[in-house]
Order: structure tokens, then sequence, then C-alpha cells
């Protein structure tokens, strides 16, 4: 039996006590939850699921994606079609037209999840070119799943290890295999019906050149600075150790810009597909084989999202620019024209009419968070 033991020093300490401020930049909230995204308004080429994402007008028209009377963003899958066989089934998936540079923090607070059988949503990250551009899967899971599962997907080259320090259990460490690099949330109450018995829940994604971090809370431990009323500066160095820690101080994934380039958030309802249709996963959880046919009614009453916010933060705070990047989409591949460090959104991109909005300052990504990286550093001294 081998013991780990951790190594601290003077260096340690001081990097461990250092605390960094993040200011809010962007919030989607409230009645202009929608405006800073664009709707998909295709098929499902990502994950090969039974579903049409459908464009803005026609979410709205259909009633699954609105704000309601609590100001809550709702995003759902239609529970009301009765389906005849071999059709796919009405849902959403929206991209913000932001793009988010290293450097910044990415909060999501939902009251509830999507869930039950066939059923696989997520909130994650992409760059301008999928996948080559980096995905980070923050929120994700699928049927009846019980608990969150996150990871990274890469280019090949990127791994994670077992000497990182974080509280949920690794998974697979090749970020650049189908599943890519997993950790397993092993809090409570991170999916499913206990996610919306406990009230919902916070994450928190620092998208840093030190490294990608991902924190979790259940609604009874969620830091104040993250409630739905503070919109103040937020200090990470109370946060505590990550759910999942990819730091950029391994041998084996040490640069992270070579792998990731500023990053667009994408929520989405996806049902069945590659992931949760796949006949034996499925069937751990759920009789039969997955299909979305039929009455959309008990079976997706609970295929939902109800947002109460997301937000971004940074170092650096929002910083102008003249470059503006520019795309057109057929079907739902974007091209992009025109990639400056500093990145706004263009028009088309992801199917959308874009407008150019703020973009973040390159400078913020230049400078390491030091918790994080203490963090990290910490799991690495192992004896």
């Amino acid at each position: 039996m081998r013991f780990r033991h951790v190594v601290t020093s003077p260096l340690v300490l001081s990097l461990v006590t250092s605390s960094f401020g993040y200011d809010l930049v962007r919030e989607y909230s409230g009645p202009s939850f929608f405006d800073g995204w664009d709707f998909f308004g295709s098929w499902d080429n990502l994950t090969l699921s039974s579903v049409w994402w459908l464009n803005q007008s026609e979410a709205t028209a259909e009633n699954l994606a609105y704000v309601n009377g609590a100001g809550q963003a709702i995003i759902r899958v239609d529970n009301t079609t009765n389906l005849p066989a071999g059709e796919d089934r009405n849902t959403v998936r929206i991209t913000t037209k932001d793009f988010y540079d290293f450097g910044s923090i990415w909060v999501f607070d939902a009251t509830h999840l999507p869930y039950g059988c066939s059923v696989w949503p997520a909130f994650w990250s992409k760059g301008p070119l999928w996948p080559d551009d980096g995905e980070i899967d923050i929120v994700e899971g699928i049927n009846l799943q019980s608990s969150n599962q996150m990871a990274l997907h890469t280019t090949s080259g990127c791994f994670t290890s077992n000497r990182i320090e974080q509280t949920g259990t690794l998974g697979f460490t090749n970020c650049s295999a189908g599943s890519g690099c997993t950790v397993h949330e092993t809090k409570p109450n991170s999916f499913g019906q206990n996610f919306a018995n406990a009230g919902g829940g916070v994450w928190a994604t620092q998208f840093d050149v030190s490294g990608i971090y991902m924190w979790f809370w259940s609604r009874p431990d969620v830091p104040a600075s993250l409630a739905l009323n503070n919109k103040g500066s937020i200090d990470i160095s109370s946060w505590g150790l990550p759910s999942a820690s990819y730091p950029a101080i391994t041998d084996d994934c040490s640069n992270f810009t070579a792998y990731f380039t500023p990053q667009q958030i994408v929520i989405d309802i996806a049902l069945c597909g590659n992931w949760a249709g796949v006949p034996s996963i499925y069937q751990s959880s759920c009789p039969g084989l997955c299909s979305v046919s039929g009455p959309g009614s008990p079976a997706y009453d609970n295929a939902y999202f109800e947002i109460n916010y997301v937000r971004a933060y940074t170092t650096g705070g929002p910083a102008s620019t003249t470059t503006v990047s520019t795309a057109t989409r057929t079907g739902s591949a974007a091209t992009t024209n025109t990639l400056p460090a500093t990145i706004t959104t263009g028009a088309g991109l992801n199917g959308g009419t874009g407008a150019a909005a703020s973009a973040f300052s390159p400078t913020a990504g230049a400078t390491a968070t030091l918790t994080a990286l203490a963090l990290a550093f910490l799991g690495l001294l192992l004896l």
C-alpha cells in the first residue's frame, strides 16, 4: 500500500493565501436573458441525437425558450407533441454571441436541470472551430444519472493525471479520446431529481493559462458572492478544492493555449444520440431502447432548464476593439473569417444574427490565477 504525503513550502503557502479579484463583465438573466445568445436552428450533427434544435422564432412560438414570471430562463424539450416514429423531437441549443478568453470565470446558477429517459442536457463551451479549439463540459448527464460529469475535449497530446487534487473522481485521462478526460462529481445533488429537490445549485469554471477548474455548490452551500442579487467582484481564494482540476503544470498538458482558444458558452438538450441512446448505457437505468416517439408527456415533463443566471467575470475587465469576427453558416457549420486575440461576436455565428459585442482583454489570461495554480501545485507535490 502506497501512502501519499503532501509537501508544503513557503512558496506553496504564499500562493494559497493570495487572492485575485474578478469583475463581472456580462450577465445573462431576467427578461433580456436570450438577447446575448444565438439559436442553432438545425439538426444535431454533434451527438447524432434525435432532435431538431429550433431557431429563436420557432422556439419562442412553441414555448420552448422563454422567461417565466419569476425571471428565470426556461429551455425545454417539446412535451406536447405525440411524435410519429422516425421523427426528431423539437428542443433548443443556444450559444453566446460573446467569446471568453483566458483569464475569465463563468458562473451558471440553475434551479432545475433536464432529466429523464433519453434526455441529455449540457452546459459547455467550445472554440470557433469545433472540436479543434477545445471543449469544456461543465454540466452534462444522461437519462436517470444522479451525478454530474465534467470533461475536457482536446486535440491529441493532452492528458490529465490521478496525482491532481480535486474533490471529484477521475475517470478517463486522455482528453483527445471520445469521452474526453472526465471527472465525476462526488458532492450530493449535482444532477437529476435530487438537484431539483435541493433547490438547484451553482457551477463556476475558471478558464486560465494556469489551467481549467470547475466548482459545484448545492443550493445551501453557494458562496454569498455568487448570490442572485450580488453582482460585485468575486474572490475565489475561499472556494477550496475544485470538483475538477486540469492544471497546466503537468508534462502531458502544460500549455493550454495550444489546445484551447477563446470559448463560447453553449446550453443544449439532446435526446438519445451516441451517449444517452447507446443500448447498454440506456438500459442501465431505463427500459427498452431509446426513442423520442410517442406522447411528449409525461416522458419529457422534467426535460427543462430553469436558470437564474449565467455570468462571466474577468481579471481584466471588458476592452473595446474595432476588429469583429465575421462568419457565414450553411446548415450548422460556421466559418470564421477573422479571429483576433481580443474577440467579439460576428454576424451569423451558429446560425444567429449576432451583432458586435464587447470583447474581453487578452491580457487577462496572461496573468495566471495564483490561487488555482496553488491548488494544482499542492496536488502534484506528493511523495
